[in-house]
């Protein structure tokens, strides 16, 4: 509706110039809102203030000029000039409840668009290292990250989805030294123990399962135990998958899909990070100071220079990072979103920095990031700390056990990443219109629920019949609904563009509250066929947005409840 009316005004912007009312070049980019308060009208346009000035003529002159050239639409039944000189847009009923039709007829598809262009963009996200049980930070990066996915391929982007995980450095040999520990029969309190060690309970099942000489067979690899507690570079290799596995199996559980596994050290084995440093040496953006390699990230926009190779040897972690992104930009991404923690801040400008000094082309600003804050968990009031199994944190593997994987993802999602998450576990257990994910599970079944009752009536029910009857659709309610969905698609786009999966969440908690209130005040089925059809498809119509809108969540939709 908003294209369609922007259509219009530029129509009318067009005689204007042409009755030489506009200056010749007048082609604005023309802004429609959704009004608040339904007395100002279903939309409006602030063009009159914007093309005032450059008209010579007063806002409200010029806004009553504009309305007296559109074009007669059968979708607007009035227009008004408000205030300073906005145009308010009142929409007939019949293009109101036109929206049933559409959302029926589009079925899966309605929200939908082709914005993307078939234009390639690469999502990054979880990216855990491969040394403990994933964490419920990691899991709400995931929830975001593969909601970021959905929403990207509902608007035409050919969508890549990426795990990177570190399978080098210093937590990888900590991780194996622990595991060789565990298998000579130490345990974290002896003194032999390694001083980095990690300590959760899970070590000792690496360790067990090493010295039976276990299978392990994980997403991207396949290793079996060789049982020697003092071969570590097979006790790191056996590690590595054994908890790439524990890894696979609690994002399957929570329902998301990795396209490609990218290994760190791939970037060493094939060059890659030899290869970007010459390139930035020989661009001239690095020097040498205290024996260590330094590159000068200050002058592209950093707070101050950063080592690259350190004194003692060695590469410090922000290096394989822009070798990284390298790869990515040659693989022909033309978006890359990262959704990482909100302790890789200090990454985004030096990784935006090391790309630049490459000189490659690479667009300022390139990649994108999305950084998520802390998750704190709740239950009985206070904050849940330790999980058994990891010793140190919540895994989210407890979560999904605890609540279901459906809860767990709303909730995770809810919020936007830029700000803290509680997560509060007895509200997401609770069967109650406090819950959100159960308070618009319960919609979707509920609208499910009228086809079952009208079958028990012994009445049936036409789509294309309903159609027909759509201007029985009069009350206050059901105008709130038909506006509700008629939105969708704007918050679908919207949310793909800003990358704010959240904003899917709070459009479906408001509209199951707009059905929930209908329903209550309105029986459905009634005797009258005409109102009844009517109804019946303005509830599949709901019914049809919040599956839609749950599956960009990667939610489930139940039927009954």
């Amino acid at each position: 509706m908003k294209e369609q009316l922007s259509q219009l005004i530029q129509q009318a912007l067009d005689a204007l110039v042409a009755a030489g009312d506009l200056p010749a070049d007048t082609r604005p980019d023309i802004t429609i809102d959704r009004t608040r308060d339904p007395s100002h009208g279903d939309l409006a346009s602030n063009i009159a203030l914007i093309l005032a000035k450059s008209a010579g003529r007063k806002p409200r002159d010029l806004a009553a000029m504009i309305c007296a050239a559109l074009p007669a639409a059968p979708f607007i039944s009035k227009t008004e000039i408000a205030g300073p000189g906005f145009i308010n847009f009142f929409l007939s009923a019949s293009s109101s409840q036109a929206v049933v039709q559409r959302v029926l007829e589009q079925a899966g598809r309605y929200g939908c668009s082709e914005v993307g262009a078939g234009r390639r963009v690469q999502v990054e996200f979880v990216s855990a290292n491969p040394t403990g049980p994933l964490h419920v930070g990691h899991g709400r990066g995931a929830a975001v990250g593969d909601s970021i996915c959905r929403l990207l391929a509902a608007t035409g982007w050919s969508v890549a989805s990426e795990f990177y995980y570190n399978d080098a450095g210093a937590q990888i040999s900590n991780l194996a030294l622990s595991v060789q520990a565990r298998c000579q029969g130490l345990g974290p309190d002896d003194p032999g123990w390694p001083e980095d060690g990690y300590r959760g309970n899970y070590i000792r099942d690496v360790a067990q399962a090493y010295l039976a000489g276990e299978q392990i067979d994980a997403e991207d690899r396949h290793v079996a135990g060789r049982g020697d507690p003092g071969d570590i570079d097979a006790i790191r290799e056996f590690a590595v998958a054994y908890l790439r596995r524990e890894q696979d199996l609690d994002l399957r559980a929570f329902a998301v899909h990795f396209d490609h596994y990218f290994l760190e050290s791939s970037l060493y084995e094939s060059g890659e990070v030899e290869t970007t440093v010459a390139r930035l040496i020989a661009n001239g953006h690095t020097y040498e100071q205290d024996g260590a390699l330094w590159l000068r990230t200050t002058a592209f926009g950093d707070d101050k220079d950063r080592v690259m190779r350190k004194r003692e040897g060695g590469y410090t972690y922000f290096l394989p990072d822009v070798a990284y992104h390298f790869n990515k930009w040659q693989r022909g991404f033309e978006r890359v979103i990262n959704e990482q923690g909100a302790d890789h801040h200090s990454t985004v400008t030096r990784v935006r920095a090391g790309l630049q000094a490459l000189e490659s082309g690479i667009p300022e600003g390139w990649p994108d990031y999305v950084l998520h804050q802390m998750v704190t968990v709740m239950r009985d009031g206070s904050e849940v700390k330790l999980s058994k199994r990891a010793g140190s944190y919540v895994t989210l593997r407890d979560l999904i056990d605890e609540v279901g994987c459906d809860a767990t993802r709303y909730f995770l999602v809810a919020r936007a990443p830029s700000s803290q998450l509680t997560f509060d576990i007895d509200l997401a257990m609770s069967q109650s219109n406090d819950n959100p994910v159960y308070y618009i599970q319960y919609a979707h079944a509920r609208a499910c629920s009228m086809r079952r009752k009208l079958a028990e009536q012994g009445w049936d029910w036409a789509p294309e019949r309903s159609l027909a009857a759509l201007e029985r659709l009069q009350e206050d309610h059901e105008k709130a609904l038909l506006k509700r969905l008629d939105q969708y698609p704007e918050v679908v786009a919207s949310a793909a563009l800003a990358s704010e999966p959240h904003t899917i969440a709070n459009y479906l908690r408001e509209l199951a509250g707009e059905f929930h209130a209908w329903y209550n005040a309105h029986k459905v089925l009634v005797e009258e066929q005409d109102l009844r059809d009517a109804r019946l498809a303005l509830g599949e119509a709901v019914r049809q947005v919040i599956a839609n809108g749950l599956h960009l969540l990667g939610v489930s939709a139940p039927e009954t409840m």
